[in-house]
């Protein structure tokens, strides 16, 4: 039995024990008056008589009455004294009672809170999860979107030049490399591949017209102090600097997406270059012939294979490697701001409708 029924059946009890002895005080109260009423007849005959023996029976009477009068108030006086006590009691078990009462209302409100606290962590749980779906969904719809806005198919411009007054570089052996690892890649239906030799400063607009490319790729020479190395009509050296290469890019900054520098001290035409276009790489110092050739080669494949520019930059870091080639560290990734290079994808795999 719960402890709240206990002291629900003990103030019961205790009231139905009071009841009884206001109706016990009441049974004997009642009887003083029928004796008082004797005593008052009796008195009444003994004024009326002059009989003693009369008189001697009418005090007896009286004496009777008196006596049970006594006894009756002394019982009720007992009666009295149970009912203060069982007043009290009543008080007790009361109290008993309320503040059992209490502590039950006390721990359902808590326990109430309690639920409610658990509702509202659970229904913010829920909140959270269907935010997080939601943005999950924005995001790859957004992915969707990204990959349906790649070009069905993309070109490759590949710009050399070795003038006759430079050291001879193997331009051929990189644009071969370039080629075939294209070839071999999964989607290389998607990606044409497009070059122009003994490249002028002049040549570098009529091909981004001709080509309309999505990737620039500049291969020769560069110089300590980030100008690039074209040709003049006379087949010697013309120097280019960062800033005109940027305003050429920038004529076609809606389509070209990345820009290569595979030449010499190319980093900052590289770092000028993204503030029209989403991405370039260039190197960090000189570069090697065999470096250039596997750098470019790995970096084409992996693009050709549909990956992110992320895996594409760091699969051709990983090709020098693997070769035993100690110039990992050249190549240096440019991003414009906004930009990652995880969400660069140059080559469009198919994308359901």
């Amino acid at each position: 039995m719960a402890q709240i029924d206990s002291y629900r059946n003990t103030l019961l009890k205790k009231k139905q024990e009071l009841a009884k002895l206001n109706q016990d005080m009441a049974r004997e109260q009642g009887k003083i008056a029928p004796l008082q009423k004797k005593i008052i007849s009796a008195k009444a005959a003994i004024g009326r008589t002059k009989n003693a023996s009369t008189i001697k029976s009418r005090l007896g009477e009286v004496e009777r009455a008196n006596k049970n009068i006594a006894d009756i108030q002394k019982k009720s006086g007992e009666i009295q004294k149970k009912i203060a006590q069982k007043e009290k009691e009543i008080v007790t078990a009361e109290k008993n009672y309320r503040n059992e009462e209490a502590k039950i209302t006390k721990k359902k409100m808590e326990a109430e809170k309690k639920q409610l606290r658990e509702n509202e962590k659970n229904n913010a749980l829920i909140q959270e999860t269907l935010a997080q779906h939601e943005k999950y969904q924005e995001n790859l719809q957004m992915q969707i979107e990204q990959l349906r806005a790649i070009p069905e198919k993309i070109t490759v411009l590949f710009l050399a030049a070795n003038p006759i007054d430079t050291p001879a570089l193997r331009l051929d052996e990189e644009a071969r490399m370039i080629y075939e690892k294209i070839r071999q890649s999964e989607f290389r239906d998607s990606v044409e591949f497009e070059s122009r030799w003994a490249t002028r400063a002049s040549d570098i607009l009529q091909a981004i017209n001709e080509t309309n490319p999505t990737i620039v790729h500049f291969s020769g020479h560069g110089t300590d102090n980030g100008d690039l190395v074209l040709l003049n009509p006379d087949g010697t050296h013309k120097l280019v600097s960062k800033e005109a290469i940027s305003m050429a890019m920038s004529t076609a900054s809606d389509v070209i997406k990345l820009v290569v520098f595979n030449a010499c001290f190319s980093e900052t035409q590289a770092e000028s270059v993204v503030t029209y276009v989403d991405s370039a790489i260039g190197m960090g110092t000189s570069i090697s012939d065999e470096a250039a050739c596997v750098f470019a080669a790995q970096l084409y494949s992996s693009i050709g294979f549909g990956n992110s520019l992320t895996t594409s930059f760091n699969q051709a870091i990983a090709a020098l490697m693997l070769e035993g080639i100690p110039e990992e560290k050249t190549p240096k990734l440019y991003l414009r701001d906004g930009v990652t290079a995880e969400d660069v994808i140059l080559v469009n795999p198919s994308v359901p409708e």
